[in-house]
């Protein structure tokens, strides 16, 4: 490190109070010496520490001090004493009591537990004193000969001390502890250095128009400023990260030509299962696993409901129930949108993409893997000419760009698409390949009903938690909606 280019970065109060650095190894003597104030002292450590000048040791410690009833009392006597001498001469009630020593009730509560703890009084009528309260009245209380030492450091206490301190704490005002820090400053091998080097007062430190009008540079040199020094952070506003990532997702899916499917969080049974051919005994639809709502809903106007209706009697061999599939439910997957979307098209539209990216809700225990709320990526491609190459090709495309090099994808098994594959990411930090999602082309059973044609329709859906998770190195979904103001600051932006 050049020390002349040091020397010319240090700020006024760094140049004010090197001269003192190695001398004096306290900020209470730095202080004393200086004339500085405590916080310009602290911040000139700080910059100077910054700068390797200076190493600060901070050691904590606690002060037992004073409060603002306890240097009361050592004037005037602690209550228990006040009490006492209200009635050394004769007996008195608790009101004549309260009205000679100007207590509150609660130092008079405190006072009589006290008391009558030491046998210092007898209830009668009245309150008496006893002779052992006489000692008392006399002789110097433990609490008050500990009041008399404060303040004092806490660790120095003795054993009895320390069980005074307990009972006094507990009472308004009498002693609090205070927590401080104690600074050791140590010059290091460059601040040895830089103290004995003749640091020059002309320094500009900013320029203003005097400086300008009156040629106030002449002379002089323009303190230089330091790019590198450590700062304090400062945090910009911005959305979630979760909103971020969400926001980076669809652009991904508009720059491919899709366009953005939205509908309604709350369905009928009809649109979330039915017309995805899922048979109205499937276990996915039982309260233990999805959210079902109050009332009724309706089922839409048009013959696709009969198509659906008899898809399901002839696949499944089963009494379909018009009352069960008017049942409202919250979506358990944004596919329900593909269907309301497959539904609404004429052969005319076709070729289309759509996609969409939206919340959707299960009945699931909560632990790390799993949430009852979370977010899906959806998205389906209508096209006669359609195969299992596009569908992956599609998805490479948008996991590539999601910032995974790796993506692979092997057959599985899903109720309404055939063939079916799973989509599989490699992880570096992990060495291994990771399951994303599911995905493959939706069968007749579920096309023909609703759109009256059987044509080919990729289709695919996964949690867009679970994609961004390595990202921003989130191990725990539940670390998504904590609400941690410090996650949320440090979380670093998608890029």
């Amino acid at each position: 490190m050049d020390l002349n280019n040091l020397a010319q970065s240090l700020h006024p109060l760094e140049r004010k109070i090197l001269p003192f650095l190695g001398k004096y190894k306290k900020q209470k003597e730095l202080e004393e010496k200086s004339g500085l104030q405590e916080i310009e002292i602290s911040r000139a450590l700080q910059w100077l520490e910054n700068k390797q000048v200076v190493k600060v040791d901070k050691a904590s410690y606690e002060i037992v001090e004073l409060g603002v009833n306890g240097k009361s009392y050592l004037s005037s006597g602690l209550p228990e004493k006040q009490f006492l001498k209200a009635i050394e001469k004769k007996p008195l009630s608790l009101q004549d009591i309260k009205s000679k020593t100007k207590l509150s009730d609660q130092e008079l509560n405190i006072s009589l537990g006290a008391l009558k703890s030491k046998s210092a009084i007898l209830f009668d009528k009245e309150i008496k004193i006893t002779e052992t309260g006489r000692k008392l009245l006399n002789s110097v209380l433990p609490e008050e000969e500990f009041l008399k030492k404060l303040p004092m450091h806490k660790d120095k206490l003795s054993g009895n001390d320390k069980k005074l301190l307990e009972q006094l704490l507990k009472r308004k005002e009498l002693v609090f502890i205070n927590s401080k820090k104690d600074l050791t400053i140590e010059l290091t091998d460059i601040g040895k250095k830089l103290v004995t080097m003749k640091i020059s007062d002309k320094l500009i430190d900013s320029v203003n128009q005097d400086i300008i009008k009156n040629n106030g540079w002449e002379g002089k040199t323009f303190r230089r400023y330091d790019v590198e020094v450590s700062v304090p952070k400062i945090y910009p506003g911005k959305r979630h990260f979760i909103n971020e990532a969400k926001i980076y997702a669809k652009r991904v899916w508009l720059d491919m030509g899709f366009k953005e499917m939205n509908g309604p969080i709350i369905n009928t049974s009809f649109w979330n299962f039915d017309s995805l051919f899922v048979p109205q005994d499937h276990p996915a639809r039982e309260m233990q696993d999805t959210f079902f709502v109050k009332g009724k809903g309706k089922l839409p106007e048009t013959n696709f409901v009969e198509k659906v209706k008899k898809q399901h009697e002839s696949s499944w061999k089963y009494k379909w129930s018009e009352e069960e599939a008017k049942k409202l439910v919250l979506r358990t997957h944004t596919t329900v949108l593909s269907a309301r979307t497959l539904a609404n098209l004429k052969k005319e539209d076709l070729p289309a993409k759509f996609f969409a990216i939206g919340r959707n809700y299960r009945n699931e225990t909560l632990d790390w893997s799993h949430l009852f709320e979370f977010n899906q990526s959806e998205g389906i491609v209508i096209d006669e000419n359609a195969n299992l190459s596009h569908l992956l090709g599609y998805l490479q495309e948008f996991f590539t760009k999601m910032g995974y090099e790796k993506v692979r994808f092997r057959p599985a098994y899903f109720p309404y698409t055939e063939p079916s594959v799973e989509i599989e990411v490699y992880l570096k930090e992990k060495n291994a390949w990771i399951e994303l999602g599911g995905a493959g082309i939706l069968r007749p059973e579920v096309v023909k009903p609703l759109m009256g044609i059987d044509v080919p329709v990729l289709a695919w859906g996964f949690g867009l938690g679970r994609v961004v998770c390595p990202y921003f190195g989130i191990k725990d979904l539940r670390d998504f909606y904590k609400n941690d103001l410090k996650q949320l600051k440090e979380m670093k932006v998608w890029i």
